[in-house]
């Protein structure tokens, strides 16, 4: 059978990042994705016209279609915005979960939009963190869970990698790509080593939905039943291919290209 992943996230109507960056990301690595919408994000580097979440109801109800039709091998989530839909969320993993779960804490968008309101960030820590197999935080995202400011050294990502690591997850996938006068360095820590991941620094602005990319990456290569360090490699190398092929629309930051490594292939 094919290998599954269920993504649990908001869509991004612009196509770059949200459900529609996993769903394209699961295609190229051939496993099965199926979604279940949490918010629809109306907005982009041009416009922001709103966020509009979906009735919790609505996001179980989505879960339990997948699920109990199709199954899956796999499970991530991105944007879940509040704290009612975190809730539910961790409640419908405890009853499916019994797979890989990747945990994109996802919070402020490329373009500054909120997508975690202020008071679901505890619970995303107390709800979800304890149930991932890894969690997958950029450095503004690993400064707000730790309640301090970012990591600006590989050093500072050290510590934070290990602290964030307490909070309950398997791993720690801390994403450097924000660091300046650094190649694109993140860290994967199990609870003994820490790992380094290291690929060029790609001048571009067009970036938009590179985490979700990531993440639903390794998701996919867990899926099939790679070991975390591998799938994580394997992620990495598509993430910075999609970003360095990255399509831009004129204004504003343009978007990742999902299917880079497929059509012009891995720079060596």
């Amino acid at each position: 059978m094919i290998p599954r992943v269920l993504s649990i996230a908001g869509s991004a109507s612009q196509g770059s990042a949200g459900i529609q960056a996993d769903l394209k990301t699961f295609e190229e690595h051939d496993v099965y994705g199926m979604s279940a919408v949490t918010a629809l994000v109306a907005n982009n580097s041009v416009t922001d016209t709103g966020v509009f979440t979906q009735p919790v109801e609505s996001v179980q109800a989505q879960v339990h279609a997948s699920m109990e039709h199709v199954g899956a091998d796999a499970m991530k989530t991105g944007m879940l915005f509040t704290k009612e839909i975190i809730e539910a969320t961790a409640e419908l993993l405890k009853r499916y979960g019994q797979v890989p779960y990747v945990l994109d804490p996802v919070m402020i968008g490329k373009m500054g939009t909120q997508l975690l309101k202020e008071e679901a960030v505890e619970s995303l820590k107390e709800e979800l963190i304890p149930l991932a197999e890894v969690i997958t935080p950029n450095l503004q995202e690993a400064g707000k869970l730790l309640g301090r400011r970012a990591p600006e050294t590989i050093e500072e990502m050290e510590r934070d990698v290990k602290e964030l690591h307490s909070f309950g997850a398997d791993y720690v996938l801390l994403k450097g790509g924000g660091l300046s006068d650094y190649p694109a360095v993140d860290l994967l820590f199990d609870g003994t080593e820490v790992k380094e991941y290291r690929s060029e620094r790609i001048d571009t602005i067009h970036t938009s939905g590179a985490g979700c990319t990531y993440s639903a990456s390794i998701a996919a290569g867990l899926a099939k039943g790679l070991p975390m360090d591998r799938a994580v490699e394997e992620a990495k190398h598509f993430v910075t291919e999609a970003i360095r092929h990255a399509l831009s629309f004129g204004e504003g930051i343009g978007s990742t290209y999902h299917a880079a490594e497929r059509i012009f292939g891995r720079k060596r």
